[in-house]
């Protein structure tokens, strides 16, 4: 009976204590629309936070409320914290105004959602996971620019591009995961992203970057392995010492590439583990060519005489390749294995830590090649620590061709391929990338990513009890776009995902996975924040979701899903298919993990700086030359100040060299005659270097005709042309009225857009309705501004026998060169034109003359100088432009002595000289018409007409007759404006007749 009694009387001092059902509804309610205002005034979009339970504790004087979900997708700072907790506390009853408030969403107390980053004091230490790395996978010990370490020097980030070509069994053919709209394929528009912009970001601040994917365009693939399956022998094994070997390493199958090796104080032999090896054209599940050969092993050196492990490939074609090395790790691995990688500009050496990352490809870097046998890839076994192993197997060079039987290949460029066939090629193991057994490539691929994390970790302090390459992984990143539609201008916008409700909260090393959710709110603050500033004010930021996606829930490091924009929303791809855009959003995403792991190794930070300005390059002696720049102020940035420069140099047609340090914001080197000299500049500071410059170019000629200034005013890269129609009823992208101009390259594009009906809906991913595109560029690059038309154009002027210097537009606009010190100036404008980017949010970019640069050249040709203009939108961008003033049209008419006929000179890309007082014009001439991977396009160029009676027509469209360009020759000065560029004519031959002739037409 007394415990009953007891019992009781507990109860009923439990319910008058914790009691729900007295709250008032009406509390409810008010602190709903409360804490709604609060959403929409922070998000700026439509929302509801409701209250789910208020519970009040009347002894201990505390309210405890619970919020659905709502709440949680809110960035949290500190302020914004105390702003909810005032509003709770303004709606509560006057009895309760001072009870001790505690308010949850997603069942956390809203101050544990705010990022370590914004917290003064209380940092959240379960969440702060730090690595002691002495010596990271991959340095570049060739670089001037020094360690990084305000930067990401010693972190190792994990990161991919969604998606993919894959085999789909149930239809028995490859096909991409997304559908085909606006012009492209989300399996290859996020690497649009990442591969020109994010991963060089994150590299240029000193990080190493892990891909599941292949990160080399080159649809060339040169494999050099000391295994050899065509019936060489490899008689450099057992050679004496000093003496050499030339084991065939694979010929036939890739001419004259050989693996070599030179024995010096030690020799080179077997390894006890199994190394790569290449005797298939196809592998299918379960192959791995990491385990069908050999590798090679030796004893490290501290003094005497290296030995030498030497890859020489014979490369087809001369360009730009990426190069991968593979080796084995070992119990007694060095740390510090030598690699050299001899190359067109030069020989760079590497730092390779064997202790992890063996039996898969390591990437180095790009490389420019020549034809031919001439360069090679060495490994030495000098190191800073004696009787240590380095490991040597094979070398891989270029992206090459899918060759995973599914059963068929693919097809397409190993660049296009999902993950999983990266995986197999670069030896995971098929645990990780084939989750179904070979039933379904797409759940293998999206599921493999996050297994490929945990395994590139394995052995590491990220996961200790696990087998792995041994990488500490200090976070991981999976790039995608998302769906959805919205009609006319509204934006889908931006949503971040991460993952904490798995293993109780925490990775497998012990630390808090809330620290994935610092990691997706840092990266979604810095994206909307710098779009609404530089683009699209009205940019959404959507939700930050706490939901169990594989690949945030897989990683057992802090890992954010980016859902950036919705790729099948018209008004998001008019801003995602600009390069600006995607330079601007990569930029953001490298500035959001920068904070983060500066946050969770507790040290400082500094962003690296934008590219230089106000470029020159002019002679300062005979056989001297100047370079001068300015830095380019971030006003977001205040850290991401230069505090020293590197300058690039490049011979003739060669590669780069790795540069020299200055430390102000000039640059003398002597050049010797008759060669081309190239040059860039990038910026560095201790947080990174920059991208770099625009490349301009220099050459003193014996015996020179005269001097030339080369101006480059072609600074434009944008999206296609693109439009909407009052009634709404059809919108689209219109390639060829302006298929735009990419940064460097493009390799997302995959054919125009063909259905631009806005009431057409998705029924499938073979008909995807508004934005259904081609598929005829799948695979083709498309050539953009490459920023290097000052040596196209000084190679003619070489060849006619004149010296040339050149410079930026925008050095001239700053009065830092001076016209009148060359009798003739050569204006690039390409396909410059003034452009306004999406619904015109911002003001347009990219004026062919802005007013100071027509001032300029008007005092320039008054004083008797000569120039050249050639450009697609010379008389466009003056005449049928809505930004272009009466002023403008005046000027050319006036000064340049041409006036605009139309916008649609030709089509067919064919010029011809016609009979004019200029007997020196001479000839025919193609211009590049259609996309292609040599140059831009010049979809139409500019049909134009003299406006003086001592202007004339001197060449015409072939198709047409057109007036495609005109020569003027008063008694003061001469002026030659092309309609077409003169950079897009084909073959330099042609082009050295063109200039040729337009000089001797103007002395």
């Amino acid at each position: 009976m007394k415990r009953s009694v007891f019992i009781l009387f507990m109860l009923a001092i439990s319910y008058a204590v914790f009691s729900q059902n007295h709250v008032d509804d009406s509390l409810k309610q008010k602190l709903d629309r409360s804490l709604t205002n609060i959403y929409k005034e922070i998000l700026l979009r439509p929302g509801r936070v409701t209250v789910d339970s208020i519970a009040l504790n009347e002894r201990k004087k505390s309210i405890e409320l619970h919020t659905n979900l709502s709440l949680s997708y809110l960035p949290m700072r500190e302020n914004t914290v105390l702003h909810i907790y005032d509003s709770v506390r303004y709606h509560l009853p006057a009895a309760q105004k001072k009870y001790t408030i505690s308010v949850f969403s997603d069942g956390q107390e809203i101050s544990h959602l705010i990022p370590n980053y914004f917290r003064d004091n209380q940092k959240d230490k379960n969440r702060m996971i730090a690595h002691k790395v002495k010596k990271p996978l991959v340095s570049n010990i060739s670089s001037p620019a020094g360690d990084f370490d305000k930067g990401l020097l010693n972190n190792h980030i994990a990161l991919w591009q969604s998606h993919g070509w894959y085999y789909e069994q149930k239809l028995g053919r490859w096909e991409w995961q997304r559908a085909r709209i606006f012009q492209t394929v989300e399996d290859l528009y996020t690497q649009s992203y990442v591969l020109p912009f994010l991963v060089p970001m994150l590299e240029n601040a000193g990080a190493n970057v892990l891909m599941p994917r292949e990160r080399d365009y080159n649809k060339t693939e040169l494999i050099i392995d000391n295994d050899n399956f065509t019936g060489g022998n490899r008689s450099g094994r057992s050679g004496e010492s000093g003496k050499s070997g030339e084991p065939d390493g694979g010929s036939g199958r890739y001419g004259d590439s050989r693996y070599r090796e030179i024995n010096g104080k030690e020799p080179w032999q077997n390894s006890s583990l199994a190394g790569f090896a290449n005797p298939r054209d196809i592998y299918l599940d379960g192959e791995n060519p990491f385990r069908m050969g050999t590798a090679r092993q030796i004893k490290t050196i501290t003094k005497g005489e290296e030995s030498l492990a030497e890859w020489h490939p014979d490369i087809p074609q001369k360009g730009k390749y990426g190069v991968y090395v593979s080796y084995q790790t070992m119990k007694n691995s060095s740390e510090d294995a030598l690699y050299s990688v001899y190359h067109a500009g030069g020989k760079t050496d590497f730092m390779v830590n064997q202790q992890m990352g063996g039996g898969t490809w390591i990437f180095l870097g790009y490389f420019q090649f020549d034809e031919g046998p001439h360069h090679k890839i060495t490994l030495s076994n000098k190191s800073s620590r004696a009787g240590r192993i380095v490991t040597a197997d094979a070398v891989k060079i270029g992206g090459g061709m899918g060759n995973m039987g599914r059963p068929e290949i693919s097809g397409y460029p190993r660049y296009t391929e999902g993950a999983r066939y990266w995986m197999q090629w670069a030896g995971v193991p098929d645990s990780v990338y084939n989750r179904t057994e070979g039933k379904n490539d797409y759940t293998d691929d999206y599921a493999s990513r996050g297994a490929w994390v945990n395994w590139l970790a394995g052995g590491s302090p990220v996961l200790p009890k696990e087998e792995g390459l041994n990488i500490p992984v200090d976070l991981a990143f999976a790039f995608h776009t998302d769906a959805g539609t919205f009609w006319g201008d509204t934006i889908v916008g931006t949503l971040g995902i991460y993952m904490t409700q798995f293993n109780d909260g925490r990775f497998e090393n012990g630390k808090s996975r809330w620290a994935s959710r610092d990691l997706s709110e840092l990266i979604m603050d810095h994206i909307v924040t710098d779009i609404r500033r530089e683009f699209e004010p009205e940019w959404t930021r959507r939700h930050l979701w706490n939901r169990s996606y594989a690949e945030a829930r897989m990683p057992n490091v802090p890992t954010m899903l980016l859902e950036l924009l919705s790729h099948q929303n018209f008004a998001d791809m008019r801003y995602g298919l600009d390069p600006s855009f995607r330079f601007t959003v990569s930029r953001s995403i490298y500035k959001g993990m920068l904070r983060f792991l500066a946050s969770q190794y507790n040290r400082p930070y500094v962003v690296q700086p934008l590219p230089i300005k106000e470029f020159s390059a002019s002679f300062s002696g005979d056989t001297e030359v100047e370079l001068k720049w300015q830095p380019s102020p971030d006003p977001v940035e205040p850290s991401a100040t230069p505090s020293r420069y590197i300058v690039y140099t490049r011979l003739n047609g060669g590669g780069f060299d790795n540069g020299v340090i200055v430390n102000t914001h000039s640059f003398r080197t002597t050049i010797q005659k008759d060669s081309i000299y190239s040059f860039k500049v990038v910026a560095a500071n201790d947080g990174g270097v920059s991208f770099p410059s625009e490349i301009l170019s220099v050459c003193r000629k014996t015996g020179q005709k005269g001097e030339i200034l080369i101006v480059n005013g072609f600074t434009r890269v944008s999206a296609p042309f693109s439009f909407t129609t009052s009634g709404d009823s059809i919108a689209g992208f219109a390639g060829n009225m302006d298929n735009g101009v990419p940064y460097i390259s493009d390799h997302h594009f995959i054919g125009h857009m063909h259905e631009f009906r806005r009431v057409i809906p998705w029924m499938d991913d073979d008909a995807s309705g508004f934005g259904d595109s081609d598929a005829n560029y799948e695979t083709t690059a498309i050539a953009g501004n490459t920023f290097d038309y000052p040596f196209i154009h000084g190679q003619a002027f070489a060849e006619a026998g004149y010296s040339f210097v050149s410079s930026s537009a925008a050095a001239i606009e700053k009065k830092a060169v001076s016209l009148q010190s060359y009798s003739i100036v050569d204006w690039i404008l390409g396909k410059q034109r003034e452009w306004s980017l999406a619904r015109g949010a911002k003001l347009p970019r990219f004026k062919t003359f802005s007013k100071p640069n027509q001032e300029i050249i008007t005092d320039y040709c008054n004083d008797g100088g000569n120039i050249i203009v050639s450009g697609a939108f010379v008389g466009t961008d003056l005449w049928d432009n809505p930004f272009a003033t009466p002023e403008d049209r005046e000027w050319a008419q006036n000064t340049l002595k041409y006036k605009w006929r139309n916008n649609y000179g030709a089509v067919t890309g064919e010029v011809k000289a016609v009979i004019s007082p200029f007997p020196s014009v001479q000839g025919n001439w193609s211009y590049y018409n259609t996309l292609n991977s040599e140059s831009y396009v010049v979809e139409y160029p500019d049909a134009i007409e003299p406006a003086d009676e001592n202007a004339f027509t001197v060449f015409r469209y072939s198709e047409n007759n057109l007036s495609a360009g005109v020569i003027y020759k008063g008694e003061q000065y001469g002026a030659a404006i092309l309609g077409f560029p003169i950079e897009a004519v084909k073959n330099q031959k042609d082009r050295n007749q063109l200039v040729k002739g337009l000089v001797e037409a103007l002395y």
